[in-house]
């Protein structure tokens, strides 16, 4: 079987001989100067592709396209790439940049998600907004909403670029630099008929006798933390909503102090002062509010990782339901063959009895005589072909295992550096949030200062 946001670590935390999903911009690494010599290269000498190439997601564009009546508008992102690298140009064709849309990073999410079953691929920023408190807006193309998404669109790919398997990829390759015909390409590996149907994974996943213990406690994981972040997620909207409240009524202040100061000679001038650093205050949750979206969008992605997991976990039932039914299949078969071998052995005792008259009545003796036997050169034809199928089955087996195998090690290596990232991320997402609070705690000690000042001075 086959980050912006503070979430993208810098050249100086890297390892280039570890395989930790590391989106980095500006890594590099020496090689062999072969490749630019012009040289056979079989194999870059890196352990991912940002170590010698940028990947930028940037200028996102509406676009209208009227056809039959009808007008289709979309959003089309700029991926430009820059190799890094000199002695890497072989591989990367120097600079380049191409338009995309959403669908076709959904169409290259999926191509992905197939063609490597064992690889927890990195979700898409989310379509609609989802967790959204009460001043985000829904509509789809809002430019707030269009720019979160192009920095998720951004994580996306430097996530997949950063992975040592996923970055090999000649389609994904292709989605970077390809201009025209990449869609033609993805749908000429006819890669739908390999996805496993949901009503295949339902099955298995109902029919499977021997679980494994370490996928089972994985989904159970998965789920424990969609409803931990899912939750994280609804406090922190109610937050916004209660903060953007309290700090937009500080404005009342501001009105208050500034009507007051008309009819307050001496003090006009502090009152006016002390109105103005509530009009501030006032102002400043916006900013706020709209930094804390960065965070809530690294929180929606490791949500969404949950979805990408659990994927994983069903292709294993897939693989092992298969298995289990080879397994089946091959017992079947040498029963039969058992069966037959006892049948042959005793029809000379049961032609011999019958012939003395001493066979007495028998059901299999009443359906040979209405019905006919076999002869016994029909049944060493039928124990010849039950030997073939059989040896058939065996082999069929030994891949189904080799596979099966295969699988499991794969996809339990990739879920293990999917936890590393994941604790390395949750902890940078969280200290940067309690930094951020520090700061607009302090922001607000400091205007609040400046007011008690103001009112000092009367």
């Amino acid at each position: 079987m086959a980050e912006d946001g503070g979430m993208i670590p810098t050249p100086a935390q890297t390892d280039p001989l570890s395989d930790d999903i590391k989106p980095i911009k500006n890594a590099t690494a020496l090689v062999s100067g072969d490749a630019k010599r012009g040289k056979r290269v079989d194999k870059p000498k890196k352990a991912h592709l940002l170590q010698w190439m940028e990947i930028t997601v940037t200028e996102p564009e509406k676009k209208t396209i009227a056809s039959m009546k009808m007008q289709d508008t979309f959003v089309v992102y700029l991926i430009e790439t820059r190799v890094t690298d000199e002695n890497m140009q072989g591989f990367g064709e120097g600079a380049t940049s191409v338009w995309r849309r959403y669908t076709e990073f959904e169409l290259l999410r999926n191509y992905l998600d197939v063609t490597f079953p064992s690889v927890i691929v990195p979700p898409l920023p989310e379509k609609k907004a989802s967790y959204a408190w009460q001043n985000v807006s829904m509509d789809r193309f809002d430019p707030d909403f269009i720019e979160r998404r192009r920095a998720g669109l951004e994580i996306f790919l430097l996530r997949c670029a950063a992975h040592p398997r996923l970055c090999q990829d000649k389609i994904f390759m292709g989605f970077l630099h390809q201009e025209q015909g990449w869609r033609d390409t993805v749908n000429a590996t006819d890669f739908y008929s390999k996805a496993e149907s949901r009503l295949k994974a339902l099955n298995a996943q109902f029919r499977l006798k021997n679980h494994d213990r370490r996928f089972e406690e994985l989904k159970n994981y998965c789920t424990e933390l969609q409803s931990n972040i899912g939750n994280i997620l609804k406090i922190r909207a109610r937050l916004c909503d209660k903060l953007y409240g309290i700090h937009k009524v500080h404005g009342n202040y501001a009105r208050v102090f500034n009507e007051w100061s008309a009819i307050e000679k001496d003090i006009a001038e502090h009152l006016q002062s002390a109105s103005h650093y509530m009009d501030v205050y006032s102002a400043t949750i916006d900013a706020e509010l709209e930094e804390e979206e960065q965070y809530a969008d690294q929180l929606k992605e490791y949500h969404a990782f949950g979805d990408s997991v659990r994927a994983v976990c069903r292709r294993y039932e897939c693989a092992q339901y298969d298995l289990e039914k080879a397994e089946e299949g091959l017992v079947n078969k040498s029963c039969q063959r058992e069966a037959l071998k006892l049948a042959i052995a005793e029809s000379p005792v049961s032609e011999e009895n019958n012939s003395q008259g001493k066979g007495g009545f028998s059901l299999s003796g009443v359906k040979t005589k209405l019905f006919g036997g076999d002869t016994p050169e029909q049944r060493e034809v039928r124990l010849k072909q039950l030997d073939e199928q059989i040896v058939q089955a065996e082999a069929e087996l030994k891949n189904v295992q080799e596979e099966s195998q295969e699988f499991i090690e794969l996809a339990l290596r990739d879920i293990d550096r999917f936890q590393r990232q994941k604790t390395k991320d949750l902890q940078e997402i969280f200290t940067n949030y309690a930094v951020m609070q520090i700061k607009q705690c302090k922001k607000g000690i400091a205007i609040w200062t400046s007011a008690k000042d103001c009112f000092s001075k009367m």
